[in-house]
């Protein structure tokens, strides 16, 4: 039986690997850790020194350099972790509109992603993680305990993604919302640097039919079969 377990979490945009990453890490009092926020810290870093996100070369030195950390939440404030550059708190300042401008122009640098992966694989092998991403389980983290791709129709994800603009009392429109992530999806798939795929050995959880509760007792489910125990099963 097995006491620390690293727990791989892909799936495409609005798959719902992020949500239900989160309740599986809260089931086994596990690290949530969500790898995209890396690529937010290193565009923070980036702003802080007053580096043109468009100097690839500068950006992926910098990524180089320094050293991110990701950590159970210190303190009640509605943060799923505490994410650190350097020792420095900085776990809101990566939610910044500026961080938010350029992440995605960053996170495609191939130093970065470079030098993202080897932290990442630092934090996932202290086990009792549960990492979510969409490239975990072929690239990151390739011998993670548990492997797992969550997978529905782009219809079924931009649906979600509507519905839950609407919560929030934002007006869009579906069909865009689905040819936004139709077009994301073919970015994904067929980049160069870590296209998304599941891992060979990964276990296919296909969400259409299926509520959050139900993906996250699936999941639950083969962690208890390879061998840890959860809530007592």
């Amino acid at each position: 039986m097995k006491d620390r377990i690293t727990i791989a979490i892909d799936g495409p945009a609005a798959s719902g690997k992020s949500t239900v990453g989160e309740y599986v890490a809260k089931k086994l009092d596990y690290l949530f850790f969500d790898t995209g926020i890396m690529y937010r810290a290193v565009t923070l870093a980036v702003i802080r020194k007053s580096i043109k996100p468009e100097a690839e070369s500068e950006v992926s030195k910098l990524a180089e350099s320094i050293q991110i950390d990701i950590l159970p939440p210190s303190c009640p404030d509605g943060r799923k972790a505490d994410v650190l550059i350097d020792g420095d708190d900085v776990t809101w300042e990566v939610r910044s509109k500026e961080v938010e401008a350029n992440v995605s122009l960053v996170s495609t640098y191939k130093g970065v992603r470079d030098a993202m992966t080897g932290q990442q694989r630092r934090i996932g092998s202290r086990g009792d993680v549960v990492m979510v991403g969409r490239d975990i389980g072929t690239v990151v983290f390739p011998d993670a305990d548990l492997k797992v791709y969550l997978e529905a129709s782009a219809e079924v994800r931009a649906r979600r993604r509507y519905e839950e603009l609407l919560e929030r009392g934002i007006n869009s429109d579906f069909q865009e919302i689905l040819s936004s992530t139709k077009r994301r999806d073919e970015i994904d798939k067929n980049r160069e640097i870590a296209p998304l795929k599941p891992a060979d050995d990964a276990v296919i959880i296909k969400t259409d039919d299926l509520t959050i509760e139900g993906v996250v007792e699936a999941i639950l489910s083969l962690v208890s079969k390879i061998g840890l125990i959860v809530d007592g099963r």
